[in-house]
């Protein structure tokens, strides 16, 4: 056996190492929300469904479900319609300060979510919007647009961009080359930053905290507000259906990478 050999398998045992160290306390959850008893307990004393039940059953799990959907689903619109353009022009623009307004756009992924919380809920305070959705969502657009940006910029780096100049030399306006020329082929940065931008606004919780009240409370908010007052069952179920919705998302994010790879080998043979 040569070194080489033992260098990749120990390196997959390390990978193996590190991810049942992240996810074997997450599939812990799963036997507590299956408990039959009226609090979380592990070992289960037995098991049934009445806590899946429960979520349907109390309105305020459905009704945060539904504020998490709007405000992620409006996010990542946002996101899209401001990210995309953004992206464009300064991965192809050359104009002074360009690197600052990369920078300020980049500033919410490294200002701590607290202070982001406090400065949203200080400045729609005093515009009456806190307890509504539009603050939200407005926050969360600023937290998930330099996703956005980042992934379509990689996406933009590897464009060739005499693809352009050949379809408005055929007489294709602005419009028709970025939805039939551009769009199309940095699709994958596109989605992977939408989904990453549902992401971070579906369990975004700190913010939420803030600006969210009584029945505009998202699902995260509900969730930290349960394991604050009252511990439930319902909270491990609850958290066993973000885990698996979670786990679609990234599988659909390492498909997509590898779907963008195989493109661009395919383009280069």
């Amino acid at each position: 056996m040569n070194a080489d050999l033992i260098r990749k398998w120990l390196m997959y045992g390390y990978a193996a190492l590190l991810l049942s160290f992240i996810i074997l306390p997450l599939l812990i959850v799963v036997p507590m929300s299956l408990t039959s008893s009226n609090s979380l307990a592990f070992p289960t004393p037995g098991y049934s469904l009445r806590w899946y039940e429960e979520l349907w059953i109390d309105q305020r799990w459905p009704n945060a479900l539904w504020n998490s959907l709007v405000i992620a689903l409006s996010t990542t619109l946002l996101s899209c319609l401001l990210g995309i353009p953004a992206a464009i022009g300064l991965a192809w623009g050359s104009f002074p300060g360009k690197k600052l307004i990369y920078g300020i756009i980049a500033a919410p992924l490294v200002v701590p979510v607290v202070i982001v919380g406090v400065a949203a809920f200080s400045f729609f305070a005093t515009l009456g919007l806190v307890g509504n959705k539009l603050s939200i969502i407005l926050t969360h657009t600023a937290m998930a647009v330099p996703v956005m940006l980042t992934t379509v910029v990689a996406s933009l780096t590897t464009f060739d961009r005499t693809l352009v100049r050949a379809a408005a030399s055929l007489g294709a306006g602005t419009m028709r080359i970025f939805f039939k020329v551009i769009l199309p082929l940095i699709a994958p940065g596109v989605v992977t930053g939408a989904i990453v931008a549902f992401i971070i606004s579906f369990d975004e919780v700190v913010v939420a905290s803030f600006l969210s009240v009584g029945n505009e409370r998202t699902l995260p908010r509900m969730i930290f507000s349960g394991v604050r007052e009252s511990v439930s069952p319902a909270i491990a179920a609850v958290a066993v259906l973000l885990i698996l919705f979670s786990a679609i998302l990234l599988a659909l994010i390492g498909w997509l990478q590898v779907r963008s790879q195989r493109m661009r080998m395919r383009a280069m043979a």
